[in-house]
Protein backbone atom coordinates (compact mmCIF):
# COMPACT_ATOMS: atom_id res chain seq x y z
CA UNK A 1 0.00 0.00 0.00
CA UNK A 2 3.82 6.71 -0.11
CA UNK A 3 5.65 16.99 0.74
CA UNK A 4 6.45 20.61 -0.03
CA UNK A 5 7.37 23.64 1.71
CA UNK A 6 4.09 25.31 3.18
CA UNK A 7 3.82 29.15 2.56
CA UNK A 8 2.05 31.60 4.13
CA UNK A 9 -0.30 34.53 3.34
CA UNK A 10 -0.38 38.07 4.48
CA UNK A 11 -3.72 36.93 6.39
CA UNK A 12 -2.26 34.49 8.10
CA UNK A 13 -3.77 31.51 6.32
CA UNK A 14 -1.97 29.06 4.68
CA UNK A 15 -1.25 29.43 0.88
CA UNK A 16 -2.69 26.42 -1.26
CA UNK A 17 -0.14 24.41 -2.68
CA UNK A 18 -0.48 24.05 -6.43
CA UNK A 19 0.57 20.70 -6.89
CA UNK A 20 0.98 17.21 -5.10
CA UNK A 21 4.09 14.67 -4.47
CA UNK A 22 1.92 11.64 -5.86
CA UNK A 23 -0.18 11.01 -2.48
CA UNK A 24 -0.15 9.83 0.60
CA UNK A 25 1.21 13.31 2.51
CA UNK A 26 -2.42 13.59 3.73
CA UNK A 27 -1.73 10.52 6.34
CA UNK A 28 1.61 11.68 7.70
CA UNK A 29 0.71 15.67 7.46
CA UNK A 30 -0.20 17.33 10.85
CA UNK A 31 -3.32 19.09 10.64
CA UNK A 32 -3.04 22.65 10.86
CA UNK A 33 -3.87 24.84 14.28
CA UNK A 34 -6.32 26.83 13.65
CA UNK A 35 -7.06 30.45 15.21
CA UNK A 36 -10.92 29.42 14.18
CA UNK A 37 -13.33 26.61 13.08
CA UNK A 38 -14.03 27.09 9.75
CA UNK A 39 -17.58 26.30 8.89
CA UNK A 40 -16.46 22.31 7.08
CA UNK A 41 -15.71 19.42 7.97
CA UNK A 42 -13.11 17.08 6.09
CA UNK A 43 -15.76 14.58 6.89
CA UNK A 44 -18.35 16.77 4.32
CA UNK A 45 -15.22 17.61 1.85
CA UNK A 46 -14.84 14.11 1.59
CA UNK A 47 -18.49 13.07 1.50
CA UNK A 48 -18.84 15.38 -1.46
CA UNK A 49 -15.31 14.68 -3.43
CA UNK A 50 -16.88 10.83 -3.03
CA UNK A 51 -19.96 11.80 -4.62
CA UNK A 52 -17.91 14.35 -7.63
CA UNK A 53 -16.02 11.51 -8.85
CA UNK A 54 -18.78 8.94 -8.96
CA UNK A 55 -20.58 11.60 -11.11
CA UNK A 56 -17.53 12.66 -13.25
CA UNK A 57 -14.31 10.59 -12.50
CA UNK A 58 -11.56 11.77 -11.54
CA UNK A 59 -9.91 13.96 -14.17
CA UNK A 60 -12.66 16.54 -13.95
CA UNK A 61 -12.42 17.17 -10.26
CA UNK A 62 -10.41 20.37 -9.49
CA UNK A 63 -10.01 22.24 -6.17
CA UNK A 64 -11.65 24.84 -7.29
CA UNK A 65 -14.82 22.72 -8.65
CA UNK A 66 -15.46 20.54 -5.21
CA UNK A 67 -15.13 24.02 -3.80
CA UNK A 68 -18.06 25.33 -5.91
CA UNK A 69 -19.67 21.86 -5.01
CA UNK A 70 -19.35 23.29 -0.88
CA UNK A 71 -20.86 26.11 -1.46
CA UNK A 72 -17.47 27.93 0.12
CA UNK A 73 -14.40 29.71 -1.35
CA UNK A 74 -11.20 28.01 -2.12
CA UNK A 75 -9.81 29.49 0.76
CA UNK A 76 -11.51 27.61 3.50
CA UNK A 77 -11.00 24.28 1.21
CA UNK A 78 -7.43 24.92 1.78
CA UNK A 79 -7.78 24.93 5.33
CA UNK A 80 -8.63 21.06 5.27
CA UNK A 81 -6.76 19.47 2.68
CA UNK A 82 -4.10 20.88 0.42
CA UNK A 83 -3.86 19.29 -2.45
CA UNK A 84 -6.20 17.20 -4.88
CA UNK A 85 -3.95 14.17 -3.92
CA UNK A 86 -5.24 15.10 -0.72
CA UNK A 87 -8.43 14.78 -1.46
CA UNK A 88 -8.18 11.55 -3.81
CA UNK A 89 -6.53 9.92 -0.24
CA UNK A 90 -8.98 10.69 1.69
CA UNK A 91 -11.58 9.47 -1.00
CA UNK A 92 -10.45 6.00 -2.03
CA UNK A 93 -9.73 5.24 2.29
CA UNK A 94 -13.71 6.19 2.12
CA UNK A 95 -14.11 3.46 0.03
CA UNK A 96 -12.59 1.49 1.96
CA UNK A 97 -14.34 2.21 4.78
CA UNK A 98 -17.58 0.52 2.96
CA UNK A 99 -15.88 -3.22 3.43
CA UNK A 100 -17.22 -4.88 6.18
CA UNK A 101 -14.51 -6.09 8.37
CA UNK A 102 -15.65 -8.72 11.05
CA UNK A 103 -14.39 -7.82 14.68
CA UNK A 104 -12.35 -11.19 15.58
CA UNK A 105 -11.25 -13.89 13.24
CA UNK A 106 -13.30 -17.03 12.89
CA UNK A 107 -10.26 -19.49 12.46
CA UNK A 108 -11.61 -20.53 8.53
CA UNK A 109 -8.69 -18.32 6.33
CA UNK A 110 -10.74 -18.99 3.28
CA UNK A 111 -13.59 -17.73 4.05
CA UNK A 112 -12.17 -14.78 5.94
CA UNK A 113 -10.07 -13.73 2.78
CA UNK A 114 -12.75 -14.78 0.33
CA UNK A 115 -15.76 -12.64 1.93
CA UNK A 116 -12.84 -9.45 2.24
CA UNK A 117 -12.32 -9.68 -1.60
CA UNK A 118 -16.02 -10.17 -2.41
CA UNK A 119 -16.84 -6.93 -0.49
CA UNK A 120 -13.74 -4.89 -1.49
CA UNK A 121 -14.40 -5.85 -5.36
CA UNK A 122 -18.13 -4.65 -4.69
CA UNK A 123 -17.28 -1.53 -3.10
CA UNK A 124 -14.68 -0.62 -6.01
CA UNK A 125 -17.40 -1.18 -8.43
CA UNK A 126 -19.54 0.91 -6.46
CA UNK A 127 -17.42 4.08 -7.53
CA UNK A 128 -15.97 2.65 -10.92
CA UNK A 129 -13.16 5.57 -10.56
CA UNK A 130 -11.20 4.34 -7.62
CA UNK A 131 -9.19 1.41 -8.92
CA UNK A 132 -8.06 3.44 -11.78
CA UNK A 133 -6.34 6.07 -9.14
CA UNK A 134 -5.33 3.36 -6.49
CA UNK A 135 -1.47 3.23 -8.07
CA UNK A 136 -0.78 5.57 -4.69
CA UNK A 137 0.53 4.83 -1.23
CA UNK A 138 -2.29 4.30 0.78
CA UNK A 139 -1.81 5.36 4.65
CA UNK A 140 -5.46 6.01 5.69
CA UNK A 141 -7.51 4.33 8.71
CA UNK A 142 -9.60 2.00 6.53
CA UNK A 143 -6.92 0.92 3.96
CA UNK A 144 -4.92 -0.22 6.53
CA UNK A 145 -7.55 -1.89 9.25
CA UNK A 146 -8.55 -4.07 6.31
CA UNK A 147 -5.04 -4.80 5.31
CA UNK A 148 -4.17 -5.69 8.54
CA UNK A 149 -7.15 -8.21 8.54
CA UNK A 150 -6.38 -9.87 5.24
CA UNK A 151 -2.53 -10.00 6.25
CA UNK A 152 -3.75 -11.44 9.69
CA UNK A 153 -5.63 -14.03 8.06
CA UNK A 154 -2.86 -15.25 5.90
CA UNK A 155 -0.66 -15.42 8.87
CA UNK A 156 -3.02 -17.39 10.67
CA UNK A 157 -3.56 -19.75 8.03
CA UNK A 158 0.71 -20.08 8.26
CA UNK A 159 2.13 -17.85 5.72
CA UNK A 160 4.65 -15.80 6.48
CA UNK A 161 7.88 -13.67 4.92
CA UNK A 162 8.01 -13.96 1.35
CA UNK A 163 4.76 -15.92 0.98
CA UNK A 164 2.42 -13.93 2.93
CA UNK A 165 3.59 -10.60 0.91
CA UNK A 166 3.07 -12.90 -2.76
CA UNK A 167 0.20 -13.90 -1.65
CA UNK A 168 -1.43 -10.82 -0.25
CA UNK A 169 -0.39 -8.91 -3.15
CA UNK A 170 -1.52 -11.44 -5.56
CA UNK A 171 -5.19 -11.17 -3.77
CA UNK A 172 -5.01 -7.41 -3.92
CA UNK A 173 -3.84 -7.46 -7.48
CA UNK A 174 -6.76 -9.84 -8.81
CA UNK A 175 -9.37 -7.89 -6.82
CA UNK A 176 -8.19 -4.84 -8.16
CA UNK A 177 -7.41 -5.64 -11.96
CA UNK A 178 -11.31 -7.49 -12.11
CA UNK A 179 -12.44 -4.34 -10.89
CA UNK A 180 -10.68 -2.57 -13.24
CA UNK A 181 -11.55 -4.20 -16.11
CA UNK A 182 -15.36 -4.48 -15.75
CA UNK A 183 -15.31 -0.79 -14.89
CA UNK A 184 -13.81 -0.22 -18.25
CA UNK A 185 -16.38 -2.32 -19.96
CA UNK A 186 -19.33 -0.72 -17.81
CA UNK A 187 -17.75 2.40 -19.41
CA UNK A 188 -19.03 2.22 -22.68
CA UNK A 189 -21.75 0.03 -24.63
CA UNK A 190 -20.73 -3.16 -23.96
CA UNK A 191 -22.79 -5.08 -25.97
CA UNK A 192 -22.13 -3.52 -28.82
CA UNK A 193 -18.04 -3.60 -28.09
CA UNK A 194 -18.40 -7.11 -27.67
CA UNK A 195 -20.05 -7.66 -30.97
CA UNK A 196 -17.07 -5.78 -32.56
CA UNK A 197 -14.82 -7.87 -30.98
CA UNK A 198 -16.78 -11.02 -31.95
CA UNK A 199 -16.66 -9.75 -35.22
CA UNK A 200 -12.88 -9.45 -35.44
CA UNK A 201 -12.13 -12.85 -34.06
CA UNK A 202 -14.68 -14.76 -36.42
CA UNK A 203 -12.86 -12.50 -39.39
CA UNK A 204 -8.87 -13.77 -37.99
CA UNK A 205 -10.32 -17.17 -36.71
CA UNK A 206 -6.67 -18.36 -38.09
CA UNK A 207 -4.77 -16.32 -36.23
CA UNK A 208 -6.43 -16.37 -32.43
CA UNK A 209 -8.30 -19.57 -33.09
CA UNK A 210 -8.42 -20.58 -29.05
CA UNK A 211 -10.11 -16.68 -28.35
CA UNK A 212 -12.31 -17.11 -31.46
CA UNK A 213 -13.56 -20.47 -29.97
CA UNK A 214 -14.26 -19.25 -26.19
CA UNK A 215 -15.05 -15.59 -26.67
CA UNK A 216 -15.13 -13.03 -24.08
CA UNK A 217 -17.23 -12.29 -20.76
CA UNK A 218 -20.37 -11.13 -20.75
CA UNK A 219 -22.19 -8.82 -18.35
CA UNK A 220 -23.60 -11.46 -16.36
CA UNK A 221 -20.34 -13.44 -16.13
CA UNK A 222 -18.12 -11.25 -14.81
CA UNK A 223 -19.52 -12.45 -10.87
CA UNK A 224 -19.03 -15.75 -11.88
CA UNK A 225 -15.60 -15.73 -13.51
CA UNK A 226 -14.57 -13.14 -10.09
CA UNK A 227 -16.15 -16.54 -7.70
CA UNK A 228 -13.67 -19.13 -9.94
CA UNK A 229 -10.67 -16.82 -10.60
CA UNK A 230 -10.69 -16.10 -6.26
CA UNK A 231 -10.90 -19.88 -5.82
CA UNK A 232 -8.26 -20.83 -8.14
CA UNK A 233 -5.84 -17.95 -5.83
CA UNK A 234 -7.17 -19.86 -2.60
CA UNK A 235 -6.47 -22.87 -3.95
CA UNK A 236 -3.00 -22.29 -4.85
CA UNK A 237 -2.09 -20.81 -1.57
CA UNK A 238 -3.81 -23.93 -0.10
CA UNK A 239 -1.76 -25.99 -1.92
CA UNK A 240 1.37 -24.04 -1.01
CA UNK A 241 0.25 -24.45 2.91
CA UNK A 242 -0.28 -27.89 2.18
CA UNK A 243 3.61 -28.48 0.92
CA UNK A 244 5.20 -27.51 4.25
CA UNK A 245 5.79 -24.80 6.30
CA UNK A 246 5.55 -21.59 4.42
CA UNK A 247 8.35 -19.22 5.87
CA UNK A 248 11.49 -17.50 4.68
Amino acid sequence: MDMSATGESGTGRRAPRGGGGGGGDVWLRPRPARRQAPPLTRDRIVAEAVAALDEEGEARLTMRRLAERLGTGSTTLYWHVETKDDVLDLALDAVFGEVAVPAEHSGDWRAEVGALAGEWRAALLRHPWSAAVLGRPLMGPNVLARTEYLHAALVGAGLHGPHLTAAAYGLANYVIGSAMMQAAWASRDEDEARRAADERLRAEHDRYPTLAEHGHLVGKDWDEAFTHGLRYLLDGIAAQLASGPAHP
